[in-house]
């Protein structure tokens, strides 16, 4: 029996690899718009963060993703 490969993706913050179902995925549209894709399957260049408070600050003070974006993110950790 084969054994199914999981997709890994690697956060934009700490640069770790896990599971693409633990993390959180910010889209960057055609239009240049910036936004969370609660899908995970949006049309547009995607970026990966951690489920983690600590990694979305982080990519916000290293200007990876807007505070509209940030403040959307918090929202769903809660």
């Amino acid at each position: 029996m084969k054994v199914k490969k999981i997709p890994l993706r690697k956060c934009i913050a700490c640069n770790e690899s896990k599971p693409k179902k633990e993390l959180l995925r910010v889209v960057v549209s055609s239009t240049g718009d910036k936004s969370f894709d609660e899908t995970g399957r949006s049309n547009g260049r995607g970026a990966y963060l951690c489920r983690d408070a600590k990694c979305i600050e982080k990519a916000f003070k290293q200007k990876k993703i807007s505070e509209t974006v940030k403040e959307e993110l918090l929202k769903e950790l809660i």
